[in-house]
């Protein structure tokens, strides 16, 4: 059975309309993109999509009560509620520098949450 996927790249700011059409679960063609980063990601996107997660850690004894924060890589999208979830039970102690690893290994993903500000 074919299956038609429609997505709009996000590899830069052109965000080319992209076509992939699927046939039994293989990928049989990939059209509208005009590099060939929009083809990997049209492929990486039907057959395993991944996100950055952003969001903020608690912060005990600084300036601020959170800080910001991101998965250090892309985590597999159908994990990202588990991420959040792990995510919003941590917290760190203050001071925190940009770059500081907050948790080693977020919900098995085996993906590291960074600091992205300062706190003191």
């Amino acid at each position: 059975m074919e299956d038609i996927r429609e997505l709009t790249c996000i590899n830069c700011p052109m965000g080319c309309r992209i076509t992939v059409v699927i046939d039994s679960g293989e990928i049989k063609a990939v059209s509208g993109n005009t590099c060939k980063r929009g083809e990997i990601y049209a492929r990486s996107e039907v057959t395993a999509p991944v996100r950055t997660v952003t969001t903020t850690i608690r912060v005990i004894g600084g300036t601020v009560d959170r800080v910001s924060c991101k998965t250090k890589a892309p985590v597999p999208k159908d994990m990202i509620f588990e991420v959040m979830d792990e995510i919003n039970r941590a917290s760190c102690r203050a001071p925190v520098k940009t770059g500081d690893i907050l948790i080693e290994d977020c919900a098995g993903t085996g993906v590291p949450v960074v600091a992205t500000k300062a706190v003191y």
